[in-house]
């Protein structure tokens, strides 16, 4: 008996049928920081979420352990997106209103260097092995390439027409760049430091993220109320999910299981199941969410709330055992989001089928 329940439990997880009664991820706190808050970031070790505060010029800099602020770092005028180095020791923060990118010294919590871009710089996104970054200049249509051993700009890549959103893949070998105005995805090669495809995706895409084996791209379409899942081997969309009214910000767990997506103005945080490309949940937050990150080890979202000056911490649910229904796993990490599975595929998560998990960065 206990062998054919076992067998018939196995056979619900994989089909997936326990998604609709996985309990929900939960916010257990809210972390006031600056004025209206918008991109947010988890260094490589997860010990610390850095928040772009767009009225004050400041980041915010969380202690994820004892979710306080721990301290507030001077950077330029209206800060929108930033991104740490995989080493953790230096954010990048784009400046909108000043064209610049200031560096952080995260030792010290102290801008150590600015580095002047193109025209309103939005977005962010460090190469995998941290010597270049990747700003989206808004008003030139532009991604801006700089040497991170020379704070320099090395390189200026036109692309769309009001480029927002940018992502690295994990390879470094591609970055991809959400053209709000357009509604488009420019694929830029990065050893040429050239745009090699284009990808019409929904009506102005904001944020983007790349799995963590590189084999899918989400984009939040915010006109449409959608997220774009693009196949990065034929660079088409191959589905698209409903989230509801203005997403904005987009971030996918360590296993690849789930996509988290800011939805500005419904206040909440959608949670896809990238099994089934569907909504597998909604996360009521606070007023205007915008950016979203994910801790490394994939227990913790934190979701910055524009309009409460505040950002959501939002525990991920995991499996309570070893056998696991929501996400159709076994032995994995969790009925929803997952929680730090290792990224193997088979039967330990989701992963090597929905194509995985990683960060992005959004424009707002």
């Amino acid at each position: 008996m206990v062998a054919v329940a076992t067998a018939s439990a196995m056979a619900m997880g994989l089909a997936g049928v326990g998604a609709s009664a996985a309990t929900a991820d939960t916010v257990i706190g809210t972390i006031p920081v600056g004025n209206a808050p918008d991109g947010v970031a988890v260094s490589p070790s997860g010990s610390r979420a850095y928040v772009a505060n767009s009225s004050d010029g400041t980041v915010s800099v969380i202690d994820t352990a004892t979710n306080a602020l721990v301290a507030t770092v001077g950077v330029g005028n209206n800060p929108r997106g930033l991104a740490v180095n995989p080493a953790g020791s230096r954010v990048y923060v784009a400046n909108a209103s000043d064209n610049t990118v200031s560096v952080i010294d995260t030792a010290v919590n102290t801008a150590v260097d600015t580095v002047a871009v193109g025209i309103t710089p939005v977005a962010v996104a460090v190469s995998p092995l941290g010597s270049r970054v990747y700003v989206t200049d808004r008003a030139d249509g532009t991604v801006s390439v700089i040497d991170t051993a020379t704070n320099a700009v090395v390189d200026t890549i036109a692309v769309g027409n009001g480029p927002r959103g940018v992502a690295v893949n994990p390879l470094g070998s591609r970055v991809y760049v959400t053209n709000r105005m357009d509604g488009t995805v420019s694929v830029i090669d990065t050893f040429a430091n050239a745009v090699v495809d284009t990808i019409g995706v929904g009506n102005n895409p904001d944020g983007v993220a790349v799995s963590p084996f590189g084999f899918r791209v989400y984009v939040a379409n915010r006109i449409d109320g959608t997220v774009s899942v693009i196949d990065t081997f034929t660079n088409t969309v191959i589905d698209t999910v409903a989230v509801g009214s203005t997403p904005s910000g987009v971030a996918v767990t360590p296993d690849g299981s789930r996509v988290y997506v800011t939805v500005v103005n419904a206040d909440i945080v959608s949670v896809i199941d990238t099994f089934t490309n569907t909504t597998a949940e909604t996360i009521p937050v606070g007023d205007g969410p915008r950016g979203v990150a994910v801790r490394p080890d994939g227990s913790r979202v934190y979701a910055t709330i524009g309009g409460d000056g505040e950002v959501s911490v939002i525990a991920v649910e995991k499996c309570p055992g070893s056998l696991c229904f929501g996400a159709g796993s076994l032995a994995g990490a969790g009925s929803s989001a997952s929680g730090g599975s290792s990224d193997t595929g088979s039967l330990t998560g989701v992963g090597s089928l929905a194509g995985g998990g990683a960060t992005g960065s959004t424009g707002s």
